[in-house]
Parts: C-alpha cells; sequence; structure tokens
C-alpha cells in the first residue's frame, strides 16, 4: 500500500496524514468513505451466521432502562422480532468467515497487522444500541446500510452503570453528535465515549433500509496481559531447548553427560520461626530466572511473534483439498495465497505463522517477508524460492494454512525452525 496516497476512505487524507494526525489522537468523521458500498452480508445471511456454534455472537436488548444480553449462537426463532425496537445482534470475527469481510480489512493495513483485530457487524433496529461506551481499543465504525446517530465525547467521568451486563456509562456527556449515512465512517481513539442508536429509514429502492454497522477493531494488549503471555512462551522455550539438550546429550552420555538445570537450593537456611515467611533467596533465585529468561533478544522476539500471530480460540483450518504439488511450485507454475485465518508476521531474523516461529535470513526470508505483506505470492515470485522455502510452504499448506493458486505468466535453504 502506497501510504502518501490519498484515499476516499480517510476523507482524502493519506494513510501517513492520518496517522500523524489522528490515530490515537482525535476522531475523524468520513462522508461516503465507500461510496455505492453494498453490504456483502444480507440481514438473513448475517442471522444465519450467528446461528453457527463457532461464530461468537450476542443479543442486546434494551426495555426502558434496563438491560439484557445473551450470547450465541442464536436459531431464528429465538431472536426477536424485527417489529420490535431496541435490539441488537452483534456477530464478532466475520473476517474469518466471509471472504469480502476479509477484503475489506486489507483496506486497513496501512496499520500494522499487529494491531489489526477483526471486523464485528452489528445489526440493530429503530432504537437499538449497546448503550453509551468506551473501548480501549481503536475502532472505525463504517455504515454498510441504514442510519446510526452518534454522540462522542472525551469522557472524564468512566463511572459504570452497576447491575447491567454491559459496561455502559454512568454519567456520560457528549460533545459532538453525527448521523451516519451508508457509505460514512467514523474513527474514534481509544477511551473516547461513544453511543450508537440505530434510526428508522429507507434504501434507495424505497423499502425500510436495515441498520448495519461495520466495527473495524484493533488489538491493544495491556502490560499485564503481554508480559504473562511472553513469560510463559519463554518458560515454554526454555523447557523445550532443555530436552533437546537432553536428547542430545543421549548420545554422548557415555562421553559427557547433560549438564542438570539449576535448581534452588539453600544448604545455608537456618531454622524458622516464621515459617510462613518469604526466604530472601527464594526471591532473589526467582528473579536471577525471569532476568534471564529475558535476556535473549531473539528469544524474547520469538515470544512476541509467536504470541502476536496465534489464532484465536476457535479457528481452525480446513484440510486442503488438493495436495501440494512441489514439483510445480518450483518450476513457476503455481503461486500461493494465505487463508484468511491465518496470521503472519516478521521481524529482522524471524518469519511467524499462525503461534509458531522460523529463522529467516537470505533471499528466502525476503520472499517470506513479501509473502506476509502481500498475503501471497505470484508464480514468477515463488520461482525464486529455496528448496527449504518451498517445503516449508508445502507444510504450510498441508496444515491449511495456506492455497496453492493458478498459473502466472534460488534461493538458498535459508529456513529452519526457531
Amino acid at each position: 500500500m502506497d501510504v502518501n496516497q490519498p484515499l476516499s476512505l480517510l476523507a482524502g487524507l493519506t494513510p501517513a496524514q492520518f496517522m500523524r494526525r489522528h490515530w490515537q489522537k482525535k476522531p475523524l468523521l468520513v462522508r461516503q468513505a465507500i461510496p455505492g458500498f453494498e453490504p456483502f452480508l444480507s440481514r438473513p445471511a448475517l442471522l444465519k451466521l450467528a446461528a453457527r456454534e463457532q461464530v461468537e455472537s450476542r443479543l442486546i436488548v434494551q426495555k426502558g432502562k434496563g438491560w439484557s444480553m445473551r450470547k450465541g449462537p442464536f436459531a431464528p426463532k429465538s431472536l426477536p422480532p424485527l417489529a420490535q425496537e431496541g435490539w441488537t445482534l452483534l456477530v464478532q470475527g466475520v473476517d474469518l468467515h466471509e471472504p469480502a469481510g476479509h477484503a475489506l480489512l486489507q483496506q486497513f493495513r496501512f496499520v500494522p497487522d499487529a494491531r489489526l483485530d477483526d471486523l464485528m457487524i452489528s445489526f440493530a433496529t429503530p432504537g437499538g444500541g449497546v448503550g453509551p461506551h468506551f473501548d480501549s481499543y481503536d475502532v472505525f465504525l463504517f455504515q454498510a446500510s441504514g442510519r446510526r446517530r452518534w454522540k462522542i465525547g472525551l469522557q472524564k467521568d468512566f463511572t459504570l452503570q452497576p447491575d447491567v451486563p454491559l459496561k455502559i456509562l454512568q454519567n456520560f456527556e457528549a460533545d459532538e453528535e453525527f448521523v451516519l449515512e451508508a457509505g460514512d465512517m467514523l474513527y474514534l481513539p481509544p477511551r473516547y465515549a461513544h453511543d450508537g442508536i440505530a434510526e428508522a429509514s429507507v434504501g434507495v429502492n424505497g423499502k425500510p433500509a436495515d441498520c448495519m454497522t461495520y466495527s473495524i477493531g484493533f488489538r491493544s494488549p495491556s502490560k499485564t496481559e503481554l508480559a504473562s503471555e511472553l513469560l510463559h512462551r519463554l518458560a515454554e522455550m526454555g523447557e523445550d531447548a532443555a530436552e533437546a539438550q537432553a536428547e542430545a546429550s543421549g548420545a554422548k552420555a557415555a562421553r559427557k553427560p547433560a549438564r542438570p538445570q539449576p535448581m534452588y537450593r539453600d544448604p545455608a537456611q537456618p531454622a524458622t520461626e516464621t515459617p510462613a515467611a518469604m526466604p530472601a533467596g527464594l526471591a532473589a533465585f526467582a528473579g536471577q530466572a525471569v532476568r534471564e529468561a529475558l535476556k535473549d533478544p531473539l528469544a524474547l522476539a520469538c515470544a512476541l511473534g509467536e504470541c502476536m500471530t496465534e489464532p484465536k480460540p476457535g479457528v481452525w483450518f480446513d484440510e486442503p483439498e488438493q495436495a501440494w504439488n512441489g514439483e510445480a511450485a518450483k518450476a513457476g507454475q503455481t503461486g500461493v495465497a494465505l487463508d484468511a485465518r491465518t496470521r503472519m508476521m516478521y521481524d529482522s531474523d524471524h518469519v511467524f505463522i499462525n503461534g509458531e516461529s522460523y529463522r529467516a535470513k537470505g533471499a528466502d526470508a525476503s520472499l517470506m517477508q513479501r509473502l506476509a505483506d502481500q498475503r501471497h505470492l505470484a508464480a514468477r515470485e515463488l520461482r525464486k524460492a529455496g528448496a527449504s522455502a518451498v517445503e516449508l510452504l508445502g507444510d504450510w499448506h498441508e496444515a491449511g494454512w495456506l492455497q496453492q493458486i493458478g498459473h502466472d505468466s534460488s534461493g538458498d535453504a535459508n529456513l529452519h525452525k526457531a
């Protein structure tokens, strides 16, 4: 993507300008961000998606000042009638199930993939909404059809309403108000309070238009969440390394036994009258263990890459319909394309895909980085891949992480499991 190309999606700003002026700073209202947009899911199709076991969905109903929330899946007859006002159906992760949803997210890849989360679709009857609230992440609110009135504000009081199944602000104060029609979009930074209410509207065909809002959300892990996940992964890496060392030394046991992992020892521990007190030596040993786990920058980079590419719970990959044709790939007769559910990223030393990491260098590394950025490689590009890269792509194909694609009118083997 050319980040210096003005986009109607960003009200004529370039992605570079948007990131400097608005990202995590201030809202942006975009009229006709995608002119003439047609929802890629009809209301019946969306309801059908919400009925699937593997799709995350929620039903929110407001009656008077009361709120209720149920989690899906929802059989069609379990939803309120369309004539009933004030209810909302939220369907999460639509990009994982609908190719057009995945394609829509690609328009927002001027933000790093590590931050891009998913596409949620909200269908609401007139008066429907989820109450005034704030998100801890950035969000683009795109009106796909119908009309929704938004009130937004820089909230100072974040007190939540008690005894409500949703995080609804108790004392919401709006600074601005907008009505979004089909094709309009509103960007909001984190913790910017907002309240969206569906309004009745008529489409160009003269019939009532469904209020459908597409929310493009972003991931924003907390320090505690990220630290917990990274330390867990670093510990697992340490165990794997110890097992590998033990296996390697097994063949050489007669010459040199494997070095055991350091264990906590306290030969100088005196008898104690305060047995519940934490020993200072154990605290120091624990601190040293954590520091040693963090001192290897490559291990930390691996843990981060694996964490950020880990598929969401409930995501699985289908077995390929056709076997991998390695010879066709080597001959430059076919290309590859990542599955929409695949998360792939890289840093200067690694390639990460779906929670796994690989050390990478040379021409093959550049090729894999291009695959991650483009999410596909044409046949002419794949022709440059080394034997190990083609073999690795074959493994990913067998796992369902990518597909082999049709015709399109040698690097060394430089990739191995990290």
